[in-house]
């Protein structure tokens, strides 16, 4: 027992020295007597997890619970958000060891549960597998929402899991998990300058809604997530709209800003009942003043060349500067020898990112000659390739992008797992935007693999641009598909605008024509205050513009409305003047795109393309079902094979036929022809005796046929003969045989039994294709 007792402290021991995980906060000590003691880190970790703490908040008239203290304690900060019945827990792990990256490695997952919706997976194993686009496109938000308030130079390997505990299907859980990730940050001892807020704004009759139902969401003229900071500081946006007015997307800005305040103060308060104590960070990842002063003389006037000549390409000046960079990092690092490799090309970074904001904010000249609110030279063609169903290239500056619209049918739909509808009400959708970042397009070089967050990203932005201005009746289902061929900057505005286009010259009847623009942000702060004293608001950024920039703020819609926007900042916050100001000067950029693109195709073609596809819907009488499906769905099979159309079932009698080519519609339409012909297209006389031919031989009678084209119906052993016979047989009759038969009509019985499915039928299946009542006799008329 005491061999037993050693060998189980040991494994214990054993397993809390391995790696950094929870229980590297303890140290640990194995006194004589076996007694193991822990004590607190000097980062300020309890020895014993605090009380649960709850604060509720009230969100738009409505209570938001956020808690902390009972679940998951030994992470470094761990909180609990629940509105109405949906409660999410988030979690944040933070490492105290530097990474060797050379950027904040913050990775956010946000998983929907199956037991939080009371489903199963319906996958093979049962369990959850890989991420959802939901789950992603979440993810993101999260993390565009905290990113920016870390340290700068914080590079510490830092994870946010999100985990739903409960989903009542009536609030949306991921502005949940947003303002759970700010309490888990500001909560825990990761250094993180929170917290922040975020809630959702719906606009429905004309009036915002804040965090609305899903209900009220189906019929809301807006989906609009703002995050925002202290002082009513915004830091993050994602909206998609229903084309609605400038001024009542600014308004519901402002609404969502000042909720977001409630939020904030409710987890100041949680922080403040719990006493929390942020750990001192090992090392910032900072240049040293010396070695960025020093960069700065050796390479000032070589750089500050290169930003002002307008004759750079991207690829041209990136040559320039990287070469500078070689030369300046062999300078310094003869200076400074005992600098740290990162050092070295952080101070280089630093002054160019110096010289290139100064250009802007006091010279107010862009690096391409271009000035503030001047767009890039655009160009735009159609009707690439006559195959394609619509297609069309759009240039801005270097940012190349070709987009293509497929017409498929209304079964190709993206169908939603039971799960993601479930939690987050995503249905079947039938328009579709596909966003493809191949390498070459930056001259690079790398794996061509699946789609990576980025692209799902980019492709669901100009997936939501677009999608306003589908008609909700369109036959076919959509998908247009983005390849960045060149990128220069903005390429997701790039490919709203390039979809616009092609889905024009596909004759998809579009309601307006739809662009995009991105808008960047150049800000000089006072160090001591951290206010903005001065800011640049740049049209149409490059990709050296997003770099060296503040802000990416992208927004889409048509001449009359907005359709999409989204907002990045690496700055914690900016105010709700500066969104203002940039929704207006993207307002007047994207009227003068719309009105080149105009120049190419105004509106959208009144036809299709003769080579697209062609959807017909086809009346089937019930009499005529079992017939044109055929056993076991043989017919329709053979359909589908045969010419490569698709047939949905509409309802009882209705059936839509898309084919993906005229040809092949017109080689269905023969096939259902002939398979359909049946008595009803020859004039039968009800009692006139017509001469039938026996198809088949029954214990129960024969099977015979008015017609080559008729299907065969059953005579009865009743019906053959005056006498009682038990068998055919007896009667000497044999298939091909002719008998006299007398037509009493359509038995109304035997349509109501076609329509049973086989399985249920008692009968042989070929019993029920009667499709009229036949008498005869052998010897004699009935």
């Amino acid at each position: 027992m005491a061999a037993a007792a050693t060998s189980c402290r040991r494994a214990a021991l054993g397993g809390l020295a391995v790696g950094g995980g929870t229980a590297a906060r303890w140290r640990r000590l194995l006194l004589p007597d076996g007694c193991l003691l822990r004590s607190a880190l000097a980062r300020g970790a309890a020895a014993e997890p605090g009380p649960c703490r709850t604060v509720t908040v009230d969100v738009g008239g409505r209570k938001m619970e956020l808690s902390s203290g009972k679940l998951a304690r030994f992470a470094d900060g761990s909180a609990v958000v629940q509105l109405g019945d949906t409660a999410v827990m988030v979690t944040a792990v933070s490492k105290t060891k530097p990474s060797a990256s050379q950027f904040m490695p913050l990775v956010v997952d946000y998983r929907q549960k199956a037991a939080a919706a009371g489903r199963i997976p319906t996958n093979y194993l049962r369990r959850e597998l890989g991420s959802t686009d939901k789950e992603i496109l979440t993810s993101r938000v999260i993390d565009r929402s905290i990113r920016p308030l870390f340290p700068v130079g914080y590079f510490y390997d830092t994870q946010i899991l999100c985990n739903l505990l409960a989903v009542d299907g009536i609030n949306d859980p991921d502005v949940l998990a947003i303002n759970g990730a700010s309490a888990a940050l500001a909560l825990s001892d990761i250094p993180w300058n929170g917290p922040i807020g975020a809630v959702r704004v719906g606009l429905v009759d004309g009036e915002t809604i804040i965090n609305p139902t899903r209900k009220q969401m189906s019929s809301s003229a807006l989906n609009l997530v703002v995050a925002g900071a202290p002082q009513s500081q915004v830091v993050m946006l994602e909206a998609t709209a229903e084309n609605i007015l400038q001024q009542d997307f600014c308004h519901a800005i402002k609404v969502g800003v000042k909720h977001t305040q409630q939020i904030i103060q409710g987890i100041q308060q949680l922080v403040k009942e719990r006493g929390v104590v942020k750990r001192t960070v090992q090392k910032l990842f900072i240049a040293p003043e010396e070695i960025v002063e020093c960069a700065n003389k050796l390479a000032f006037n070589k750089i500050y060349a290169v930003f002002t000549d307008s004759s750079h390409d991207k690829i041209s000046r990136d040559e320039a500067i990287n070469k500078i960079r070689l030369e300046t990092e062999e300078q310094l690092k003869e200076k400074f020898p005992e600098a740290e490799p990162y050092e070295i090309m952080e101070s280089f970074n630093v002054v160019s990112k110096d010289i290139f904001r100064n250009l802007v904010l006091n010279e107010y000249r862009r690096c391409d000659g271009r000035d503030l609110t001047s767009l890039r030279d655009i160009k735009c063609e159609v009707n690439m390739f006559k195959m394609l169903h619509g297609s069309a290239l759009f240039q801005r500056g270097q940012t190349q992008v070709l987009c293509t619209v497929t017409f498929d049918s209304i079964e190709s739909s993206v169908k939603s797992d039971l799960i993601s509808t479930a939690v987050s009400g995503i249905k079947d959708k039938n328009f579709m935007l596909h966003y493809e970042f191949p390498p070459y397009a930056t001259n690079e070089i790398g794996k061509v693999t699946g789609m990576n967050r980025r692209e799902l990203g980019h492709g669901a932005l100009a997936e939501r641009a677009l999608k306003p201005i589908i008609p909700q009746d369109f036959p076919f289902t959509i998908r247009v598909t983005s390849e960045v061929l060149e990128s220069n900057g903005s390429s997701s505005m790039a490919s709203a605008c390039g979809g616009s286009l092609a889905l024009m010259d596909a004759g998809v009847p579009v309601s307006n024509a739809v662009a995009g623009v991105a808008i960047g942000l150049i800000t000089k702060c006072n160090l001591e205050k951290g206010d903005i004293e001065d800011y640049r608001l740049l049209t149409d950024i490059l990709g050296i513009e997003d770099y060296y920039g503040d802000m990416d703020f992208k927004m889409a819609g048509t001449n009359k409305g907005i359709t999409a926007l989204q907002v990045d900042l690496k700055l914690p916050g900016i105010p709700i003047k500066i969104v203002m100001e940039a929704i207006q000067q993207a307002t007047a950029a994207k009227r003068e795109i719309l009105q080149i693109m105009n120049q190419t195709l105004a509106k959208p073609r009144p036809n299709r393309k003769e080579s697209g596809p062609v959807v017909e819907t086809i009346h089937v009488p019930l009499s005529k079902r079992l017939r044109f499906v055929g056993p076991g769905a043989y017919n329709l099979k053979k359909l589908q094979a045969q010419t490569g159309v698709t047939v949905s079932q509409l309802d009882e009698e209705t059936y839509s036929v898309f084919a993906p080519t005229p040809g092949a519609m017109h080689e269905a339409r023969e096939f259902i022809r002939e398979i359909c012909k049946d008595d009803q297209e020859v004039n039968l006389e009800f009692g006139a005796v017509y001469t039938a031919t026996i198809t088949e031989i029954r214990d129960s009678g024969v099977m015979v046929k008015l017609y080559p084209n008729m299907t065969p119906v059953l005579l009865h052993n009743s019906q053959l003969d005056q006498r009682k016979i038990k068998h055919p047989s007896a009667l000497g009759l044999e298939v091909g045989q002719e008998i006299q038969v007398k037509y009493f009509g359509r038995d109304p019985t035997d349509v109501l039994s076609w329509e049973a499915p086989f399985r249920n039928h008692p009968l042989h299946p070929s019993d029920r294709k009667k499709g009229v009542i036949v008498h005869g006799n052998t010897s004699d008329l009935c």
